[in-house]
């Protein structure tokens, strides 16, 4: 069995005015669908970034990968640097950080191998990952301050979110429609003394949920270590408070609070510095830029092996994304808290039918061969024909937010 055909399909997906520290979402999130067929027929569904950068590196090395056998997954990562000449450097734009092309295409393909494989087997993709340790996966509400619509638009329903006592009302909303178990704040958009307070409102609302805030760097160290001491004993953990690894180790030395990133380590070798110098005790996996499924699983084993707790990163996604993130999450032992997500805040997909239900804030691991969903055509076809007509073709927060505030300037640290 060979690959035969590659189909790659990037659509747009409507997003709503979600707040960060360097500004706010656009109308619309991107993404690429990708479907590999083999020449008996068996098709594998693969989900990544739409960027500009990644979506010309799956095209550049879609035809080198004609002709492989989908089970031979060293020699597909060898076949895409090939393809790929200077891939290995930092240069494929994502949402939030730059990452190696090569894995962000690498993970890209990889996924619809696992799929075929898994169709192929009879066996779903997390036995090909070794095994289901866990029947469902807990995820965490991802909260955001937001503006009432985008503009030109009546507000959504969600409405304005931009005082901590509508951020309980937000909470309210997504633990009552979905029952997540845990909170996770967008930070970095408020002044830090209305972000503490937001934390503090969180908990008299929510006593038992474990609570979490990533501002994306958005803080020095002062301002970080101020809002840790304000919050001890109150966070499960701190996501990238500052930037830079010498910068979090001195945040990590002046609170007891874990601090967590996806934006520190990002490759395999930043790892053992991080743990050298202490600055950080866990790590987000995403397997979108980690380099697939099972650079994820060894991911999870080396923070075993070094004492590092391991959660999960989460950008706008849609259905096939999430199913990878449940294999891989139900498969990895060590998995220390709930995954991170964004599909409450999606409202569309690809997949058919609803194969995603949170219940309690989990969703179960999927049974059937693979990954467990397929494709939609006509969705599918409804959200590439969106990106045809959207003139947005790469993610920039600052600017849309300038249309919001002409006066608006990026600033990280921004306080």
């Amino acid at each position: 069995m060979r690959i035969a055909e590659i189909h790659l399909t990037p659509v747009a997906i409507p997003d709503r005015p979600l707040l960060n520290c360097k500004g706010v979402h656009q109308p619309h999130a991107l993404r690429t669908i990708i479907e590999v067929i083999c020449d008996d027929g068996t098709t594998g569904l693969g989900e990544s970034y739409g960027s500009i950068k990644a979506l010309d590196g799956l095209r550049r090395a879609a035809p080198a990968l004609i002709g492989l056998d989908p089970f031979h997954l060293h020699e597909l990562k060898s076949r895409i640097i090939t393809a790929l000449p200077g891939g290995g450097g930092i240069n494929a734009k994502s949402a939030v950080a730059d990452h190696k092309l090569t894995d962000v295409v690498a993970s890209a393909f990889e996924v619809p191998c696992l799929d075929i494989q898994g169709k192929l087997l009879g066996r779903p993709v997390s036995d090909l990952l070794g095994g289901a340790v866990r029947t469902s996966v807990p995820f965490s509400a991802y909260l955001f301050f937001k503006f009432a619509g985008h503009i030109g638009e009546a507000a959504d329903e969600w409405g304005e979110v931009m005082t901590p006592d509508q951020m309980v009302g937000e909470a309210r909303k997504m633990v009552d429609a979905y029952g997540f178990q845990s909170l996770k704040l967008k930070g970095g958009v408020l002044h830090p003394d209305l972000e503490i307070e937001t934390i503090l409102k969180l908990r008299q609302a929510f006593p038992h949920h474990p609570l979490r805030i990533d501002p994306n760097g958005g803080w020095t160290v002062e301002t970080a270590i101020y809002i840790a001491r304000k919050l001890e004993n109150i966070l499960e953990y701190l996501e990238d408070p500052v930037i830079g690894m010498d910068q979090m180790a001195q945040v990590a030395a002046a609170t007891s609070i874990p601090l967590a990133t996806n934006m520190i380590v990002l490759e395999f070798d930043q790892i053992a510095t991080a743990f050298r110098k202490n600055a950080v005790q866990i790590v987000l996996s995403d397997h979108h830029y980690w380099g697939g499924l099972r650079a994820s699983t060894h991911l999870a084993k080396t923070c075993e092996t070094l004492g590092l707790g391991v959660s999960m990163h989460s950008n706008s996604h849609l259905g096939i994304t999430l199913a990878a993130m449940v294999h891989v999450a139900a498969a990895t032992p060590n998995l220390s808290f709930d995954c991170d997500t964004h599909y409450p805040w999606t409202g569309v997909d690809v997949i058919e039918g609803t194969p995603f239900t949170f219940r309690n804030g989990r969703l179960d691991v999927p049974k059937a061969p693979g990954l467990g969903v397929s494709l939609n055509r006509q969705k599918l076809a409804e959200l590439a024909a969106l990106y045809e007509q959207t003139a947005m073709k790469e993610r920039d927060d600052t600017a849309y937010m300038k249309l919001f505030d002409p006066a608006y300037e990026r600033r990280v640290p921004r306080w």
